[in-house]
């Protein structure tokens, strides 16, 4: 690795992938040392993922570039370069007459606490369908009405 890393287009989802496989030529890894890379960094980048990825044409998650981006060697300001480029393909450009908007960042809500949430919706959920499954059982929404079952018709006038 005696000269510069490939540095990441801009332009449209094919060259950005065409510019990760020049990285990893660069890098000189093969899938399974990247796989191994990228646990030692902290990541999580199965060999068949990142093969898959390099073999397709469209844009990888942002998680996968900052696996793939690491296990190749690129750390800090390179690193943060590959993802803001694929951030700017996948959003498109930013037009030049809107202006930014001021609106303050998102709360970042742990996942743990998202888990929790979702989990009691679902409970919450279950619970109303049980509960309107019961009440029609109850009211006999279910059940043949025997008066009807009974009553014989007749087309003589």
């Amino acid at each position: 690795m005696t000269t510069a890393p490939p540095t990441p287009p801009d332009t449209d989802a094919v060259a950005y992938v065409a510019a990760l496989r020049r990285l990893k030529a660069w890098s000189g890894l093969s899938y399974r040392r990247l796989e191994r890379r990228a646990a030692d960094a902290g990541h999580c980048l199965p060999y068949s993922t990142a093969a898959t990825m390099l073999g397709r044409e469209r844009l990888p998650r942002a998680e996968l570039v900052a696996a793939f981006v690491a296990a190749c060697g690129i750390r800090g300001v390179e690193a943060q370069a590959w993802l803001d480029a694929r951030t700017g393909i996948a959003c498109g450009p930013v037009p030049a007459d809107v202006p930014p908007t001021n609106t303050p960042p998102p709360v970042a809500v742990p996942s743990r606490v998202r888990r929790g949430r979702r989990r009691w919706a679902l409970v919450g959920a279950a619970a109303l369908v049980t509960a309107l499954l019961g009440g029609a059982t109850a009211s006999g929404v279910f059940t043949d009405d025997e008066e009807v079952l009974r009553t014989p018709t007749s087309v003589r006038l």
